[in-house]
């Protein structure tokens, strides 16, 4: 009973979790569940309050302390709490396959949604219903009993996989790092990089400075450094991680792991009576087919590839006239890239990071989300956290705390690289009609702050930051009191994107800019000068980066439509086919990009990387009436939440988008906004 990871709390107890209590706790759970669950399935007559609410009672005491485990393991990594993990997610991974194959659970489902009230429920409770049922048809329980066996294997096969494709890219990050004595050889990079580095040879006990392939300290060197052999070797020692190149080769490689994910996610595809593995990615997205998504993506690659051509062929020429460089390498992209920026604009991110203190930045976040949505953000030292640097914050909406979040902003040892938004609790209400509050987590990787110094954040940071707060506001602020449609719960994959890519449009205007950014020593807004340089430069490149995030959604998609077991498809192969296609930059035959390539291999964005750009689509559109009326435009503001991040997965994206805009999406407000030219009249 004093285990902290199975009470009823508003918040985790993260000063009495420890690593012991972990197991124990998913295992009582698993235990009870299995306890309840035939019982539930054998009624005759089941109803919302008999079948489907005891049923979330469960899930939801699962999912509280599941996401807290989960949190942990990407937060505070360490060798004892991964083996705790990876023994908990082979129990969940077994478990979840027994409740997508539980005949008899189903039948109950089926029975209730036969019912002559059925239509009386509410549209969130027979949403949850159907897509209930729509989950067990994708789980496999239609199959013959050899088969369901054959799909909990693979199962259980796809999430030991995944993991181990996961702590690969983990492992290959943290072991590799440079240490450098002479400070000449780091010349180029800005005072916050060299801090950084300093700090780092520190933390390893060593003198001078160390490079890591952590992004704070990747990125520098790439943009900055001059020494282009430097370059070249952390290029090399990144863009090699876990695979059979570079200067830890074969030590954690994905190669063969990424071979056993696909075969097994098309040999589960084939079981349930799809194709490939796309299509079954499709079942509970927004896009309605293949054909859909493949025309989707050629079509903006038409309309991007020739100015990401012009664009780069203007880099090429200003490294051979400027700077006599004849043989533009991979490595010399970013640098070259950023002279240019800063020979065009008279600007780069260091230039700006000074009116970027974090503090400042999270606290103009907080205010932009309250002149839009009329709530309230206030920082709760009290509350327990897992780490020194991370806060909790709670929002209320007229006096009333309607959620809280945990922000957790800085890079360290033991936590993973990228930034994300996870669930910590989901808003629910239970049958004794108390209301559980949404708890998110919210993470980034940021440069943490050097000896009394502020962390200053490049502009890309605040975009970052931005784009996960938008994220946890769909979480947040919904007002959906059905867990399974609460939140980002039940929202299609290639939607769930709009509300972060959304926000990001309030770090470019001059607005909003004024609530975020205030020079870290004297409080002065960002100048006027530096104000026009930032808009000026926004669509620098834009055609480059258009086709990049275009080469690894069609990567993705086609590695996963195209793979047949006789002729399995090789992701590296793959990629060389679709850069030879859509990139301007040519790879170093060294290149396993791949390899590292979490979101598909590891995360939720297996045949589904499309949604990032789908869901561009959405947010330009979505902030062009924002354009229209006013950037903190109280109306427009109300009608976003209320259409959008209040309704979750309670219907269905499109209706929810054309209930706000008034019509379905278009892509041309994209191409605007990241100043592609080209015109289009079809939606996405």
């Amino acid at each position: 009973m004093n285990n902290p990871l199975l009470t009823d709390d508003l918040l985790p107890k993260f000063d009495h979790i420890r690593i012991e209590h972990m197991e124990p706790a998913i295992d009582q759970i698993l235990s009870e569940n299995r306890m309840k669950i035939p019982q539930l399935a054998a009624q005759d007559d089941p109803t919302w309050d008999t079948l489907v609410q005891p049923m979330q009672a469960m899930e939801n005491k699962l999912a509280n302390a599941w996401s807290v485990i989960c949190h942990l393991n990407g937060v505070a990594n360490n060798d004892d709490l991964r083996k705790v993990y990876k023994s908990c997610l082979e129990k969940l991974t077994e478990y979840s396959t027994e409740i997508s194959q539980n005949a008899e659970l189903c039948d109950a489902y089926k029975k209730l949604a036969a019912r002559d009230d059925f239509d009386q429920l509410s549209e969130a409770q027979r949403k949850a219903v159907e897509n209930t049922l729509r989950d067990f048809r994708l789980g496999g329980v239609d199959l013959p009993e050899d088969q369901k066996k054959q799909y909990a294997e693979l199962s259980r096969e796809l999430a030991e996989l995944s993991n181990k494709f996961s702590d690969n890219v983990l492992d290959a990050t943290q072991h590799w790092y440079k240490h450098i004595t002479d400070v000449n050889e780091l010349s180029g990079l800005p005072e916050s990089a060299l801090e950084g580095a300093k700090q780092a040879a520190e933390q390893k006990e060593l003198d001078g400075y160390v490079i890591t392939l952590d992004f704070p300290s990747f990125f520098p060197v790439m943009t900055y450094g001059d020494n282009r052999e430097l370059r070249r070797e952390v290029y090399e020692a990144f863009v090699t991680r876990a695979s059979d190149q570079g200067p830890d080769a074969g030590q954690w490689d994905n190669t063969p792991v990424m071979a056993e994910i696909l075969k097994r996610r098309h040999a589960m595809a084939k079981l349930l009576g799809f194709d490939n593995y796309a299509e079954l990615s499709l079942a509970t997205k927004m896009a309605r087919s293949v054909e859909e998504v493949m025309d989707f993506l050629n079509q903006l690659a038409a309309k991007s590839k020739p100015q990401a051509e012009k664009e780069f062929a203007e880099l090429q020429a200003f490294a051979k006239d400027e700077h006599g460089v004849d043989n533009l390498q991979a490595w010399d992209v970013g640098y070259y890239s950023e002279k240019l920026r800063q020979k065009r604009y008279d600007i780069s991110p260091e230039t700006l990071r000074p009116w970027f203190p974090a503090e400042k930045v999270v606290n103009g976040l907080f205010s932009v989300a309250e002149r839009l949505f009329g709530v309230q953000i206030e920082e709760r030292p009290e509350v327990e956290t897992w780490h020194a640097d991370a806060s909790a914050y709670c929002i209320s909406r007229d006096g009333e705390p309607v959620a809280w979040f945990y922000l957790d902003p800085y890079a360290r040892q033991g936590k993973r690289g990228g930034a994300w938004m996870a669930d910590c609790r989901v808003r629910w209400r239970n049958q004794r009609g108390q209301l559980q509050l949404p708890v998110a987590f919210l993470t980034c990787n940021f440069t943490p702050p050097v000896k009394g110094k502020p962390s200053l954040l490049t502009h890309d940071e605040v975009t970052t930051l931005f784009h996960e707060f938008g994220h946890g506001l769909h979480h947040m602020l919904t007002q959906v009191d059905v867990m399974d449609v609460s939140g980002i719960n039940g929202v299609a994959w290639d939607a769930v994107e709009l509300p972060s890519q959304f926000l990001e449009n309030w770090c470019w205007d001059p607005e909003s800019l004024a609530l975020i950014a205030s020079h870290h020593e004297t409080g002065e807004p960002l100048p006027e000068d530096l104000l026009e340089k930032l808009l000026a430069a926004k669509n620098f490149q834009s055609g480059m980066a258009m086709v990049r995030q275009l080469e690894f959604s069609l990567f993705d998609f086609r590695l996963h439509a195209e793979f047949t077991e006789e002729a399995p498809t090789n992701p590296l192969d793959m990629h060389r086919k679709v850069r030879e296609e859509i990139a301007v930059i040519e790879a170093p035959e060294f290149n396993r990009f791949p390899n590292a390539f979490s979101h598909i291999f590891a995360g939720g964005y297996a045949a589904g990387y499309y949604s990032y750009k789908w869901a561009e689509v959405l947010a330009a559109d979505a902030f062009s009436l924002f354009e229209e009326k006013g950037i903190f435009h109280p109306e427009t503001g109300e009608a976003f939440l209320t259409n959008i991040l209040e309704k979750g997965g309670s219907q269905e994206p499109m209706e929810l988008f054309k209930a706000f805009r008034g019509r379905e999406p278009e892509v041309d407000a994209l191409l605007k906004q990241t100043g592609i030219s080209g015109n289009s009249d079809s939606a996405a």
